[in-house]
């Protein structure tokens, strides 16, 4: 995959976006900052911070998806291979549903996917060495580029939607303590039922993690 790599940039995920929109590059490939100072996060709060933190997206066609796999949790999915790509690296941390990354009780990164109409772009920003945006980090050795290029081999593997969700549905009990914020209000997940396309049943609504 050609990885396209930056000094600073806005948002790597609204590059990619606008790179792809405009055709001066094509799927698949990945754009990496070393800095980013108006990054998308969650609830379209910023995300950036500077060197030594993780800020990169991808853009996958929608074919070499695997076929089992479902869009609307496509964060689950991408956030899961980077979980294990950093817990080959030597760190301990846990995926909260759907898309933040957490040691212990502490967020230290997150993840937001876009599906566009043939590709589904991956944004990710992860404090690997400094606590900013609010929250904490891991406060690790690891380079962001070597981080990168172990996410994206393990991303190439492609393993099927049925293999991940077998091992996050075990993880997803870690998140039972928090809540999440669904059409703008704070809901516990205490009581969720997670399903195996990887949407959670809250009291009687079914909620899609698409983010």
């Amino acid at each position: 995959m050609e990885i396209h790599l930056f000094e600073r940039l806005p948002s790597t995920q609204k590059y990619l976006l606008e790179a792809l929109q405009q055709k001066r590059v094509t799927a698949p490939v990945a754009v990496m900052a070393l800095e980013q100072y108006a990054g998308i996060g969650s609830r379209d709060n910023e995300w950036k911070g500077g060197k030594g933190n993780f800020f990169a997206s991808i853009a996958i066609p929608l074919q070499m998806l695997p076929s089992d796999l479902p869009l609307s949790s496509a964060s689950i999915y991408f956030s899961f291979l980077m979980k294990k790509t950093l817990e080959e690296l030597g760190e301990t941390l846990w995926l909260k549903w759907p898309n933040d990354f957490y040691v212990e009780d502490k967020k230290v990164g997150g993840t937001i996917t876009k599906k566009t109409e043939e590709t589904l772009v991956c944004g990710m920003g992860i404090n690997l060495k400094h606590s900013q945006n609010g929250y904490h980090a891991l406060e690790s050795e690891i380079d962001s580029k070597m981080l990168l290029e172990k996410y994206l081999e393990r991303l190439y593997t492609f393993p099927n939607w049925k293999q991940i969700f077998s091992e996050y549905e075990i993880e997803f009990e870690l998140s039972r303590p928090f809540s999440v914020h669904i059409e703008n209000k704070k809901r516990s997940l205490t009581d969720a039922c997670l399903c195996e396309d990887g949407s959670l049943i809250l009291g009687e609504k079914k909620v899609y993690s698409l983010r």
